[in-house]
């Protein structure tokens, strides 16, 4: 069986920082991608940060400069760095993994279960 973990959140001060992380377990052969994914209150889900295998990185433009993203292929984990933190990135924030696993030999789309970030004073 594959999990996700998320962990890393709480409340933290407007200019804060917080380090999430996203730790994939079970019976993985690859992943590809890892991104990460917020969503606030009463709102869509939305893309945050994404990288690829070889390191290719994208961002939102909102978290540009502010956040990054990385990733440590041999122990199936990807990390969210979050500088300069405001109100607005307060959300609950998903890690995404594209993954080929064991059972099946297909790629498979997999969400942790969410890790709450609070930017408040």
């Amino acid at each position: 069986q594959v999990q996700l973990v998320e962990s890393g959140g709480g409340l933290v001060q407007p200019g804060g920082s917080l380090r999430l992380s996203c730790a994939a377990s079970g019976s993985i052969l690859r992943i590809n991608a890892m991104t990460w994914y917020r969503q606030a209150s009463g709102k869509e889900r939305k893309l945050v940060a994404a990288i690829t295998r070889d390191g290719r990185i994208n961002y939102a433009d909102s978290v540009k400069g502010r956040f990054t993203i990385s990733r440590d292929n041999a122990k199936n984990t990807a990390s969210l760095q979050m500088n300069s933190l405001k109100p607005e990135d307060t959300a609950v924030y998903y890690c995404n993994a594209d993954l080929l696993r064991v059972a099946t030999l297909t790629f498979e789309d997999y969400w942790g279960k969410g890790t709450l970030v609070t930017v408040s004073s």
